[in-house]
């Protein structure tokens, strides 16, 4: 749906609720908002809602934010939410596959951007990263249940040899070391 720039500041206008609804009445009171261009709502929305510390805290967050423990849907959905508030940082997608690949944990991140051509979409980017996490995982826990068994193995072993010189209590006799 293509919409005017006349358009689009209607429709926001419209969703706007609470204190930002009584912000907008002062801007009708002040200008003409039919002549308003997009990019004048934006600047007078940022201007009221986004003063220059707060954005440069959310930019910093922005360029900071790492995986860590999140798995890869939720900091996707983490990087949109800041992505967002800092369009200017990411001005074609080619940018934002970029700071969303410095963004995934280094074995995802290695193993999206292998192969013969690395993404170069946000959703191939993320659709690979999905798929190495799940195999990662598959792979932890294959080696988690290998590491079980053989600890199993290994105390099954040492319960099962009886010592020498003990006295032997289901025959009543005592064994004799050789």
């Amino acid at each position: 749906m293509r919409l005017t720039e006349q358009e689009k500041v209607l429709c926001a206008s419209f969703s706007l609720k609470k204190d930002a609804r009584h912000w907008w009445m002062t801007v009708q009171m002040r200008r003409d908002v039919m002549a308003m261009s997009w990019q004048d709502f934006v600047a007078e929305f940022r201007a009221m809602y986004y003063n220059g510390e707060i954005l440069a805290a959310q930019q910093d967050e922005f360029t900071s934010l790492r995986q860590g423990s999140m798995t890869v849907i939720e900091a996707v959905k983490k990087f949109e939410q800041l992505a967002r508030l800092c369009p200017e940082l990411i001005p074609n997608e080619k940018e934002k596959v970029r700071r969303m690949m410095k963004m995934f944990r280094t074995d995802i991140s290695k193993q999206v951007s292998a192969g013969s051509s690395p993404p170069t979409l946000v959703s191939d980017c993320v659709s690979r990263a999905i798929r190495a996490e799940y195999w990662i995982n598959q792979d932890k826990e294959a080696r988690a249940q290998i590491f079980k068994a053989r600890k199993e193995e290994k105390a099954g072993s040492k319960q099962v040899q009886p010592r020498q010189g003990t006295e032997d209590t289901s025959k009543g006799q005592i064994s004799n070391p050789a």
